[in-house]
């Protein structure tokens, strides 16, 4: 199971009623847990090998607050051309433009990329993802902060193709 269709299983769990989900593999093991509704607390509990606690935890925790709005962050960035392409982010994390502190970020606004190219850095529960490029082209706009939470499918870069 890869990590994409780890998010896909908690955003099923998240939108149903499904309290908790197990999937045990010989590799890994993983529990998900959905939100407690309060009328199940006054429910009587039918007789069980043991009762589940009726303690709501969140699945992904982000480790900064979520990103206040600012002029210089966007979620629908205007494009002066049409057809400038937007780097969208597969995952939800914490977005870097530096391979790490003490280095050069991966690009800027006014490069030349090439497809495959590494464009930053997504942290997601302590796994550094690398985005990388699916096209050519000019580094038009940088749309999030270095070391900013970002979200599934928020726009990252836009780009004029080549």
């Amino acid at each position: 199971m890869n990590f994409k269709q780890i998010q896909q299983l908690i955003k099923f769990v998240s939108k149903t009623d499904v309290n908790e989900v197990t999937i045990e593999n010989k590799d890994f093991k993983i529990n998900i847990k959905g939100r407690s509704f309060s009328n199940e607390a006054t429910q009587p509990l039918t007789q069980q090998s043991l009762p589940t606690p009726q303690i709501q935890s969140p699945v992904i925790v982000p480790e900064h607050p979520p990103a206040v709005q600012t002029p210089t962050q966007s979620t629908t960035p205007d494009s002066d051309k049409s057809n400038d392409v937007i780097i969208r982010s597969p995952i939800i994390g914490t977005f870097y433009r530096k391979p790490s502190p003490d280095k050069d970020n991966f690009v800027n606004v006014g490069d030349e990329i090439t497809e495959g190219q590494t464009l930053c850095v997504i942290e997601a529960m302590k796994l550094f993802n690398e985005i990388e490029s699916d096209i050519s082209g000019k580094i038009v706009k940088i749309l999030v902060d270095d070391a900013s939470p970002v979200e599934f499918d928020q726009p990252l870069f836009v780009i004029e193709p080549n």
